[in-house]
C-alpha cells in the first residue's frame, strides 16, 4: 500500500482518487486555490461539483494552504491540474518530494522550455525537480465523471521503467490499466485528441445548427486526425501504433462524445466566434485545452519537425480557425480528401 497525494481537485483529480483508493492505497487530495470551493464541497458531504459524484470514502482533503501537509509522508504524487497549471504546481511541490518515488501524470499537453522551445509536459516536470523521479504518463479514453463513478474505463499508464507494475498499482475491477512504454507516444495522444476534439465538435455544431446530420463529415475528420497523429508519432521516433490504441483513438472518441473540447467546437459550429465561446466555457470554469494546445502544438511542429508542415493539415487548419479567425470551412476541408 501507497500514500499517494493527488494535486489538484478538479475533475480529474478527485475522480482518480477513487479507483486510487479501490486499489488499497492511502489518498490524499490537495486542491490549489481555484479549487478550495470544491474541496469545501466535498467535506460538507455534496457530490463533487465538477463530476456530480461523491468523493471516494477516505480520502484526506487540504486546501490550498495546506500542501506541505498534503505531500508530508507520501511516496507517490499524482499531478492532476490543468497544463497551464503544471509547471508552477510542479515548482511549488518540488520541495517537498524527497520521499516520493514516482510523479503520475494525468495533465496533457506542451510547454515552453526556457528556451521557448516547446516540449510535452513530462520533459517539462523534470526540468522542475532537483532529484530525477520517474515520470507516469496516465492516458486513455477516460471521462473523469464515470471513472468517479466506478464504470467500466480502460486506461493505459506509459514509463519507461516497469509500466506493467504502475498499472497494477491502479488496477481495479472497474478501472483496469494497460501499459506500455511510449510515454511520448502517449502524451502526444493525449495532448492532441483535445485539440482534433474541436474539428469533431464542428460538425457536431453543423448537425445542430442545420437540422441535418454531418456524420460523413464527423468520420472523415476521426480518420484524418489519426492519420496526423500517425506521422507526428513516426516523426518523433514514438510508436505510429499508439495513435490506434487507447491513448489515440481511444481518448478522441470518447472526448469526441461529449468531452470540453468537443463542446467548444460545437459552439464553433452553431456559428458562435472562437473567442466569445471559450470565454463563456471559461466562465463556467470549464477549460478547453485544445485552443492553448494547438496553438503550442504548431510551434513544437515548426520547431522539431518543419518537414511535416504540409502533412498536418487539419491540425493547422484547427489553428487558423481557433487563433487567425479563418472560417470554418478551413477545417471541412482539411478533414476531407484533396
Amino acid at each position: 500500500m501507497s500514500t499517494i497525494t493527488i494535486l489538484g481537485a478538479g475533475a480529474m483529480g478527485s475522480a482518480i482518487a477513487t479507483p486510487l483508493r479501490d486499489a488499497g492505497h492511502q489518498v490524499r487530495l490537495w486542491g490549489t486555490h481555484l479549487d478550495d470551493h470544491l474541496i469545501a464541497a466535498v467535506r460538507d458531504g455534496k457530490p463533487h461539483p465538477r463530476t456530480k459524484v461523491p468523493l471516494a470514502g477516505g480520502v484526506a482533503t487540504f486546501l490550498a494552504g495546506d500542501l506541505t501537509a498534503a505531500l508530508d509522508g507520501a511516496d507517490v504524487v499524482v499531478l492532476a491540474v490543468s497544463s497551464a497549471g503544471v509547471i508552477d504546481i510542479a515548482q511549488l511541490a518540488a520541495p517537498h518530494l524527497a520521499g516520493i518515488r514516482a510523479v503520475l501524470l494525468t495533465s496533457k499537453g506542451f510547454a515552453p522550455d526556457h528556451d521557448g522551445r516547446i516540449i510535452l509536459l513530462p520533459q517539462a516536470v523534470e526540468a522542475q525537480l532537483a532529484t530525477p523521479l520517474p515520470i507516469i504518463a496516465v492516458g486513455g479514453p477516460c471521462k473523469a465523471n464515470e471513472v468517479a463513478a466506478r464504470r467500466p474505463t480502460a486506461a493505459i499508464y506509459a514509463a519507461a521503467e516497469d509500466p506493467q507494475g504502475w498499472a497494477q498499482f491502479a488496477t481495479t475491477d472497474a478501472y483496469r490499466v494497460a501499459h506500455t512504454t511510449d510515454r511520448d507516444g502517449v502524451e502526444l495522444c493525449a495532448a492532441l485528441k483535445n485539440v482534433y476534439a474541436i474539428a469533431l465538435g464542428v460538425a457536431d455544431g453543423l448537425t445542430e445548427s442545420g437540422g441535418e446530420p454531418f456524420h460523413d463529415l464527423k468520420a472523415a475528420a476521426f480518420g484524418q486526425a489519426l492519420a496526423e497523429l500517425r506521422r507526428l508519432l513516426a516523426a518523433e521516433g514514438a510508436d505510429p501504433w499508439t495513435a490506434l490504441g487507447l491513448a489515440g483513438a481511444g481518448d478522441l472518441e470518447v472526448t469526441g462524445l461529449s468531452g470540453r473540447n468537443k463542446v467548444y467546437g460545437t459552439r464553433l459550429g452553431k456559428g458562435q466566434a472562437a473567442d466569445e465561446a471559450l470565454a463563456e466555457m471559461v466562465a463556467a470554469e470549464q477549460t478547453v485545452e485544445g485552443v492553448p494546445a494547438v496553438a503550442l502544438a504548431t510551434t513544437f511542429i515548426q520547431q522539431r519537425h518543419p518537414e511535416l508542415a504540409g502533412e498536418l493539415p487539419l491540425l493547422h487548419a484547427i489553428h487558423a480557425v481557433v487563433h487567425e479567425g479563418a472560417g470554418l470551412q478551413r477545417i471541412i476541408d482539411a478533414a476531407l480528401p484533396h
